[in-house]
């Protein structure tokens, strides 16, 4: 929401509800129409770019207006260390909030786009080692809450443009988990903190009566060997679009079933198998 007024009414109605406001702290005139992260790697490549400083900016004006308005509030995607340096504070300030990060800003950065690599192309823009690092840290500790898929699909033809004119998104729900498994064998997460920011806490936020195995809990399941090491194919996911940035990645984190409501269902073979 851009108009600051119009986001603090929709707070004070969220607030009088109960109810959880989910946004994506951006400030929108510096961050329109860029495609990269502002720094040495923009300037190289000469693309248009926009500063950190900018979710910075978005998440600053959105917890000012939860101070004032006590909502319940979710940050989508906090993605650079200034932002998570806000973020701590409000949370030590006793607010509601809680704040997620894709997939993609935990596992890639800037230098992954390459030759102008549009896959790798995404909202907001891939950043800096130094914050990927930061956001990964940020996950460990529990300062952020949540991991994403981010999963946006986008077609061959908007993808197949030159990098400023391509559609921005990557598709993630059948790759999240592997992904994911990287942080875990690389010993910067450990299997029972993945699980919390990928099932325990988003069913949690939302308020689902999922995400956990306990008595009277929905019998939804994954059955998964963190270790089977596999290449991703991007033409054997199931999504009709392919625009994964892991395509031909080494994985490791094989699913061997799924279960909703106790039922087993047919097991995607992209990511899987």
């Amino acid at each position: 929401v851009q108009s600051t007024k119009v986001f603090a009414r929709c707070m004070t109605y969220a607030a009088s509800l109960g109810a959880l406001v989910i946004g994506h702290p951006q400030e929108p005139e510096l961050s329109s129409g860029a495609s990269a992260t502002s720094g040495k790697f923009a300037a190289l490549k000469g693309l248009p770019s926009v500063s950190p400083l900018a979710e910075r900016m978005g998440l600053d004006r959105d917890i000012a207006v939860v101070e004032m308005t006590g909502a319940r509030y979710h940050a989508d995607q906090v993605t650079t260390s200034r932002a998570l340096r806000r973020l701590e504070r409000a949370k030590q300030a006793g607010l509601d909030i809680t704040a997620g990060v894709s997939i993609h800003h935990l596992t890639l950065n800037e230098i992954d786009i390459g030759d102008y690599r549009t896959f790798f192309k995404v909202k907001p823009p891939l950043r800096s080692e130094d914050d990927r690092l930061a956001v990964v840290d940020a996950m460990a500790n529990g300062l952020i809450d949540i991991i994403s898929s981010m999963h946006t699909p986008q077609d061959e033809e908007s993808k197949r443009l030159p990098f400023e004119e391509a559609a921005s998104g990557a598709i993630g729900l059948e790759t999240l988990l592997p992904a994911a498994l990287r942080l875990v064998h690389a010993g910067h997460l450990d299997l029972p903190t993945l699980w919390r920011a990928l099932s325990l806490s988003p069913a949690s936020r939302l308020g689902l009566a999922a995400g956990r195995l306990s008595v009277d809990a929905p019998a939804d399941l994954v059955l998964f060997d963190p270790d089977a090491p596999f290449v991703l194919d991007r033409f054997k996911l199931r999504s009709k679009s392919k625009n994964t940035p892991f395509d031909e990645a080494q994985m490791q984190g094989r699913v061997l079933g799924t279960w909703v409501a106790g039922r087993r269902t047919e097991t995607p073979s992209g990511a899987s198998t």
